[in-house]
């Protein structure tokens, strides 16, 4: 876990006061949901009113599909600026690159290989990025390995059968699972890591639900579908563990 450290202040100066840090883990979005629920939930939750959306492709290998789905989803959206992070063919030098991450009010991480998005945004200081545009206020999210990226280790196929990645850029303390309930094995092998202390306690999130971070603490938790979940899991007693569930809130449910 990286911990922030405020400059000292010069008596008879005002105190700038630092953002909150904030992340989202999505179980869902544009790329498998037709109804935009949670893609409008994140929105809503920027700094602006008409945020800054980079979409970052990486784990897929700046997949042209990906890039073209994201591109149809939020350019339908008036209230957003989107764009997209290529790294695979980089044009922006490094300075370039801080500014254009730094300008966003949302970095959205696509889905695919864990540990391949990991190398490739170290190779080209994207992890650095990342973690200053979030301590200056950008709500950084993503599904799937989009997701498993923000914590210190996560659940993951990035090598093929499930396992453990004690890897991440540590922004979440403990540990992501995705796909909770819509992969065979996903559950009982995140509950077995994190039994064995593989893992660190953490997060699992079902496909619907989503989850918001302030300063590391859960703030919000919200379901498209019913039935949808997320869940704190830890270590419990004999061996086994605890999962508790989040109170979510139906998207699009009427009031």
């Amino acid at each position: 876990m990286f911990a922030r450290v405020s400059a000292p202040v010069q008596e008879g100066t005002a105190m700038a006061v630092e953002p909150p840090q904030r992340l989202a883990l999505l179980g869902g979005g544009f790329s498998t949901d037709d109804d935009g629920l949670l893609d409008d939930w994140v929105l809503a939750r920027s700094r602006t009113s008409r945020p800054k959306v980079c979409f970052a492709p990486t784990a897929s290998g700046d997949a042209p599909a990906y890039i073209e789905q994201f591109r149809t989803a939020f350019r339908s959206r008036p209230a957003c600026e989107p764009s997209v992070l290529h790294l695979f063919r980089r044009e922006l030098d490094g300075d370039a690159l801080r500014s254009f991450l730094l300008a966003q009010d949302v970095v959205y991480v696509g889905g695919g290989n864990t540990a391949n998005l990991l190398a490739v945004w170290r190779t080209h200081g994207v992890d650095r990025l990342l973690r200053e545009a979030c301590d200056h206020g950008t709500l950084l999210c993503g599904i799937s390995a989009g997701a498993n990226c923000w914590a210190e280790g996560s659940h993951t196929d990035s090598f093929g059968p499930l396992t453990c990645l004690p890897d991440g850029l540590g922004l979440l303390p403990g540990s992501v699972c995705p796909h909770y309930d819509s992969e065979p094995g996903r559950r009982p092998s995140y509950r077995a890591a994190v039994a064995a202390g593989q893992l660190p306690s953490g997060w699992a999130v079902e496909d619907g639900a989503a989850v918001l971070f302030t300063d590391g603490v859960p703030t919000e938790a919200v379901t498209r579908a019913r039935g949808a979940g997320v869940y704190r899991v830890e270590p419990g007693g004999g061996g086994g563990v605890s999962e508790r569930a989040l109170p979510c809130r139906l998207l699009g449910a009427s009031s």
